[in-house]
């Protein structure tokens, strides 16, 4: 099959393990832009990556070659770009969240609806090893009936270097705080391994270590759709970071996710404990991008095959939509300190 050409829209932090990807996957894939409007991040780009820059948007959309572009810019710019690319029958690639708003989330993945474009996530812990197991294990019903299901986010992110940043944690830029921007991920993993919950009861908070805008923890309990109970807690306040987890308990076994790193553990009988993948950086401490590639060059093969098999991506928008649901849910049952029914 020929290979796609893509664009890169956004050359900030998010930049590195696209690129690093793009770059392992030259045969399915060949990067055709890459846009920042400022030189300076232009110019860092070009030290580490083979990809001709540009500063002009317009030429980027405006060529018919292009078949997809992966949209890596702050939040809330997702909207506009992603209607633009949208109209000239662009796929899009968008790093999480999807905006900075559900609403405008929801008219951002309506516009590809409508134009007919594939829309996808990067929303990479699913395709961790690990998480592959887990979701495997769960499918086939290795673990039974869910009874409990928790999750715990204990992730550090310093005032200084990162919460100083112009922008950072504000509503108007990230639209929220450590439920949006660092613990989507999980909590998009949590809902995909223990599927939808139905009920929340939340509380959150900043914290004395952050002056910002938004949330730096949440607490709440949850319960799912299959009856299953448990808990969330979710912070950028435990220093220096921690492997966030995730815990299911059925009535055939256990299975507990810890970072990179799962322990499944069968009744039997006999009983049997497995091990799948392998102890590996998760981002969760100061340096948000201490991870290995590997996850997100996965999501880009299956998002790029997706588009040449005219199907939906792994993680497409209206998957992402569910996050956004829930991390409404429960900001709004810490605000009105009642249980919230998150959308469908």
């Amino acid at each position: 099959m020929p290979r796609l050409r893509v664009a890169l829209i956004g050359l900030g932090m998010a930049v590195g393990p696209h690129a690093k990807s793009l770059i392992d996957l030259k045969g399915k894939a060949e990067v055709v832009w890459a846009f920042s409007p400022t030189e300076a991040r232009r110019v860092a780009f070009a030290r580490n990556f083979p990809f001709r820059g540009t500063g002009d948007l317009d030429a980027v959309l405006a060529d018919k070659s292009v078949d997809a572009v992966f949209v890596l810019t702050p939040p809330n710019a997702h909207l506009d770009i992603v209607k633009r690319a949208a109209q000239a029958g662009k796929h899009v690639l968008l790093e999480k969240p999807l905006e900075i708003t559900t609403a405008r989330a929801r008219e951002l993945v309506e516009a590809c609806a409508k134009a007919g474009v594939r829309l996808g996530m990067v929303l990479q812990h699913r395709f961790r090893p690990a998480s592959v197991r887990m979701k495997q294990v769960v499918a086939e019903g290795g673990l039974g009936k869910l009874a409990h299901v928790s999750v715990a986010v204990p992730w550090w992110r310093p005032q200084q270097g990162y919460y100083d940043q112009p922008g950072r944690g504000t509503l108007k830029r990230d639209g929220g705080g450590v439920l949006i921007t660092q613990a989507i991920h999980t909590l998009d993993l949590l809902m995909h391994l223990a599927g939808p919950i139905v009920q929340v009861s939340a509380l959150a908070a900043t914290s004395h270590l952050h002056t910002m805008e938004t949330e730096d923890q949440v607490v709440a309990t949850l319960k799912f759709a299959s009856g299953a109970m448990g808990s969330l807690d979710c912070t950028t306040v435990a220093y220096p970071g921690y492997p966030e987890t995730i815990f299911l308990a059925g009535d055939k076994g256990s299975a507990r996710l810890a970072g990179t790193e799962a322990t499944i553990d069968f009744m039997g009988p006999p009983p049997k404990r497995e091990i799948a993948g392998a102890v590996a950086g998760g981002g969760g401490g100061a340096d948000p991008m201490a991870f290995p590639h590997d996850w997100h060059r996965d999501l880009i093969a299956d998002f790029l095959d997706a588009i040449a098999e005219k199907r939906d991506p792994a993680v497409s928008g209206r998957e992402a939509l569910r996050v956004h649901n829930l991390v409404d849910a429960l900001l709004r049952s810490a605000r009105e300190r009642r249980s919230i029914r998150p959308e469908v």
